[in-house]
């Protein structure tokens, strides 16, 4: 297994991981290995934005055409007058 140093932890950064450690029943070595593991774990993976979600909920249903993006116009008020 690897290993490194970090230097220059701010002292209260390291409080507060003594006491992230002490919570979840681990040591602060175990800790930072569980935050290093879990930092990485998703890398790789595309984020998308709202729309990508949405759009990917409706491509499961059968709605195969392009959705207009709305960027660039001017959104109005409604207006509820007779």
């Amino acid at each position: 297994m690897a290993q490194f140093v970090v230097r220059n932890v701010e002292d209260a950064v390291k409080a507060r991981l003594q006491r992230r450690a002490k919570r979840n029943g681990h040591s602060m070595e175990e800790e930072v290995r569980d935050i290093l593991r879990n930092a990485v774990k998703d890398e790789g993976a595309v984020v998308g934005g709202l729309g990508t979600e949405i759009s990917s909920l409706f491509a499961r249903i059968g709605i195969n055409r392009e959705i207009p993006e709305l960027r660039g116009y001017q959104i109005q008020p409604p207006s509820f007058e007779e």
